[in-house]
Formats: C-alpha cells, sequence, structure tokens
C-alpha cells in the first residue's frame, strides 16, 4: 500500500548516499524553464490563431482575449502545476504517476469554459486548442522530473 507521506528520501550509513528526491530545487527549475517555454509556446500559437482569423472575442465580456492575457494564464497555471508537483513529491510515493493523473483531470475540466463562454465555434476551438499546448509542454517535463531520482 501506498503511504501518503512518504517523502523518497533515504539515508543509510551503510551506503554513504542520500537520495534527494524530496529536494524541489531542480524540479522548481526544470519548471520554471518549461513555463517559459509553454508561455512562448502559447503566444506564438494564438497570435497564429489570430493572423487566420481568429478573433478571440468572448460574448460574455465583449472584448477580445488580447495575446497577453494568453501569457499571464498560462504562466500562472504552469505555477500552479509547479505548486502541485512539488507537493506530490513530498508527499507521495508515486509522484509522477498522481502528477499526471491531477493535470491531465485539471486539463480535461478547463475544456468547459469554452463551451460555455458562448464564443464562435472557431475561437472555441481555437481555446480548446491552445489549452492542449501549454499541457503538453508542461505534463510530461514536470512528470518526468518527478521521476529522476538523484542517488
Amino acid at each position: 500500500m501506498d503511504s501518503m507521506d512518504d517523502t523518497g528520501a533515504v539515508a543509510g550509513p551503510a551506503s554513504g548516499r542520500t537520495s534527494h528526491t524530496n529536494r524541489p530545487r531542480g524540479l522548481v527549475g526544470t519548471g520554471f524553464t518549461a513555463t517559459l517555454a509553454a508561455l512562448a509556446t502559447t503566444t506564438l500559437a494564438a497570435a497564429l490563431a489570430q493572423a487566420v482569423g481568429v478573433d478571440f472575442e468572448v460574448p460574455d465580456g465583449g472584448e477580445a482575449i488580447p495575446l497577453s492575457g494568453f501569457a499571464v494564464v498560462t504562466g500562472s497555471f504552469s505555477v500552479v502545476g509547479i505548486v502541485i508537483a512539488v507537493a506530490l513529491r513530498r508527499r507521495s510515493a508515486r509522484p509522477a504517476e498522481r502528477f499526471v493523473w491531477t493535470a491531465v483531470s485539471l486539463t480535461a475540466i478547463s475544456f468547459v469554459p469554452p463551451f460555455l463562454s458562448g464564443a464562435n465555434t472557431a475561437t472555441a476551438a481555437a481555446l480548446l486548442g491552445l489549452h492542449l499546448v501549454p499541457a503538453t509542454v508542461m505534463i510530461p517535463t514536470l512528470a518526468r522530473s518527478l521521476r529522476t531520482r538523484t542517488d
């Protein structure tokens, strides 16, 4: 049975080695690097969508979503993903598996607002795609970092 409070730290006088899997520095650095990649990729994808005619106008607010809005939201939720990954690394016996399950679930939930916004079909489809862009950058990168153990 898995223990939710298993940190993964192992220290033993016989081996003289300590596992540093509970230290988040490498995970956080990797996460922030992935966040920058996700920001750039998502903003570029949104700019390309605008270039082909997607207006990103959401009827509820009556205004178009600016490119900077995509960057801010991507950055914010990417940092939330890093926080979740750090928490799971500290508290879970299987942090990578739990992170992937959690992140994919949250990504699926993020598909709901574009449908409820009342936006036109092109905008809603582009928004759905733009939810996938940072997810395809952040989820595998953080999961891989959670699987890496430094002995």
